[in-house]
Order: C-alpha cells, then structure tokens, then sequence
C-alpha cells in the first residue's frame, strides 16, 4: 500500500484500506506501477546527472511577476525581469491555463511558460533547461528536462507545461504575490 501519514492516523487507514482485499494479479498490476513510475524516475534523475557533467551550465533565481495584456479581451501573464545565464539575456513568460478566457472560473488551474532568448547569438545554440522550487517557496514540481536550439531566427521556445504536482500546488503559487523559482541551463557543446 502505497499510503503515507502521521502514525495517529494509521489505525483509521488500516480499517479504509482496500489493499487486503485484493487478489495477486491485482496487486501485481500496482507493483508493476509502482516499478514503472520508479524507472522513470531513476531515468529522469540519471538524466540531470548527465547533463550536471556538461562544460556550460548556468542557473538563477527567477521572479514571475503578474501582468495584464492589452488585448480586447485582458489576460493574465507573468513575466521575469530580464536575467544573464551563460552570458546570454533571458526572459521567462508564464500564463495561467493555457490563456484560456476566463481561468477564474475553474478550479483546476495549470501555469505554462516559455523560455526566450533576447540576445543576438553566432550561431545556433542548443540548450537543455528546466525550471524547480526556489529556495524560498516550498511548491512541489517534477523536473521535467526541455530541449531547444535556440538562434535569432527562432529565439523563443512554445508554451510548456510548468510540471506541478497539482492543481493545489498551482493555486498555492497563484496565490503569493510573486512567484520564485529557479532556472538551470545547460549549452550542448558540439
């Protein structure tokens, strides 16, 4: 089972729990789950380790602050100040449910950002990135790794999904005035 708790409410888990009742083949379909889930994860941190061992990596804080657009319909975004990784200048845009019309009137929310290269580069630079809770905000995000060959044709990556747990953590993040997280980049070196 895969419930985690305080000890006090152990006893009242255990008289709800439905894992006694299930049959081997049930049983064995949540442990092949569970080994699936472990092996993505176990790839995914094999992964940032990889990329740990690049001779380019750069990482700051960033700070989403909201703004509305001046469009006929108003929308909330969020957006960084400019910031230098890798000596190049950098913005993060955020937005709420995809610009969806009106996202206050769901309960399930979702932030999804972009990634956009303000500097003029040479040549095509290749980049592995990915956004995690800042030191100072307590939200829970699975790392997700996003490539993107970044030049000055084609300087800004499409809206991803900023991988929050839940909708609750998203709320949470939603909430505070401004929103902290922390960009890593790492250059591809040809």
């Amino acid at each position: 089972c895969p419930w985690q708790g305080p000890f006090h409410e152990l006893s009242i888990h255990e008289s709800e729990c439905t894992h006694p009742t299930k049959t081997g083949n049930e049983l064995m379909e949540i442990l092949d789950e569970m080994d699936q889930t472990r092996k993505k994860e176990m790839q995914l941190y094999n992964s940032i380790f990889s990329l740990l061992s690049f001779e380019k990596i750069g990482y700051t804080e960033v700070q989403f602050r909201p703004y509305r657009t001046d469009d006929f319909i108003t929308r909330l975004y969020y957006e960084t100040p400019r910031l230098t990784v890798l000596n190049q200048t950098w913005v993060l845009k955020a937005r709420v449910n995809d610009s969806e019309r009106n996202p206050n009137l769901s309960c399930k929310r979702t932030l999804s950002f972009q990634l956009i290269l303000k500097s003029k580069v040479n040549s095509p630079m290749e980049c592995s990135f990915l956004l995690l809770e800042g030191p100072y905000d307590d939200v829970k995000i699975n790392p997700v790794i996003y490539h993107f060959v970044f030049s000055n044709e084609s300087n800004e990556t499409d809206y991803m999904a900023l991988p929050i747990v839940d909708s609750v953590e998203c709320n949470k993040l939603l909430a505070a005035k401004n929103i902290n997280l922390r960009l890593f980049i790492f250059q591809i070196q040809k």
